[in-house]
């Protein structure tokens, strides 16, 4: 008797969860600062779902932390639908490979709800490095050791630099900086010669010669610039870390609710004003099911891991 109240209770629940939601505006909390990135991608998808759910979606900031303080947010947020998080390898990728202690688990402290989309990370150098090609900045590495300087402002730049050290047994040395425009500014300055880097701040320095791109870590050349080659097309093979997004909620949100919000998702991530703002940011949008998602976040964080200890590094 007691498990069929219980089963009873699960359903009419269930039922409410699908007739009711959302009857409160929708939380998506995104793990960086307003004007970035991914702020502006999540606010356009944002605007584009909220006509498709009826509530406002509204853009909560928690920046900081490599995406922990974002991702401990929504772990802990009652589990209703109203609390999302844009997750991304930072967070879900990173930070797990990074750290040894976090205040939620990648896998079992959320639910995948859709995919989003790939970051286009561009390798630059500095106009002075002599180096106009991936093979030759690993030539003059080589016949350099520990005298070049690559600057990360985020965690998929530490990684993949980590990576073509890696696998291209070579060493550089690491610069870290809280955000790329701090970065970026000291690769303009030749303070550091190399930069993994997403389009926005890096490509505007490339008709005045200060800046040079070598290779773009995406699996296919980006239309933002079709004559770079990818890091596999430059001879890095192996190279794995992909920057990504992609939709979460709290682990125990309803299976109704999960599926009406990937619907108003996938949905605004065929609107071409959405696709149009995703473009300028050298975005791409990968929509997907909650398995293809669930298979990502495993996937990156076994390659995170292998990165990690390939380099030498242990984890905090």
């Amino acid at each position: 008797m007691n498990r069929l109240i219980i089963l009873f209770a699960a359903l009419a629940i269930s039922s409410m969860a699908r007739a009711d939601y959302p009857n409160a505006p929708i939380r998506l909390v995104v793990p960086f600062p307003p004007g970035s990135a991914s702020d502006a991608i999540a606010r356009a998808i944002a605007i584009s779902a909220s006509s498709k759910v009826g509530q406002p979606i509204v853009i909560d900031n928690k920046a900081g932390g490599d995406g922990i303080i974002s991702a401990a947010e929504v772990a802990r947020s009652k589990p209703d639908g109203l609390t999302l998080l844009f997750g991304t390898n930072s967070a879900l990728s990173a930070s797990p490979a990074l750290k040894t202690k976090l205040p939620y688990d990648p896998v079992k402290s959320f639910v995948p709800v859709t995919a989003i989309g790939r970051y286009t990370f561009f390798l630059y150098v500095n106009e002075k490095t002599q180096a106009k090609t991936v093979s030759e900045l690993i030539g003059l590495a080589k016949q350099n050791p520990g005298k070049l300087n690559f600057a990360t402002g985020n965690t998929t730049a530490l990684v993949s630099s980590l990576q073509l050290n890696s696998i291209s047994a070579i060493k550089m040395e690491h610069v870290a900086y809280k955000g790329e425009p701090a970065a970026i500014l000291d690769l303009l300055s030749n303070q550091v010669q190399v930069m993994f880097g997403t389009p926005a701040l890096g490509l505007p320095h490339l008709t005045s010669g200060k800046l040079r791109v070598l290779a773009t870590t995406s699996e296919e050349r980006s239309p933002l610039l079709p004559q770079v080659p990818t890091m596999g097309e430059s001879g890095v093979k192996g190279f794995t870390i992909t920057s990504w997004a992609g939709l979460f909620a709290p682990a125990g949100t309803p299976d109704p609710v999960i599926a009406k919000i990937r619907v108003a998702f996938t949905d605004a991530l065929k609107d071409p004003a959405v696709l149009s703002t995703l473009q300028k940011q050298g975005f791409v949008a990968t929509p997907g099911d909650a398995a293809a998602l669930g298979k990502l976040v495993d996937d990156q964080l076994i390659r995170y891991r292998e990165t990690i200890r390939a380099a030498g590094i242990q984890p905090e």
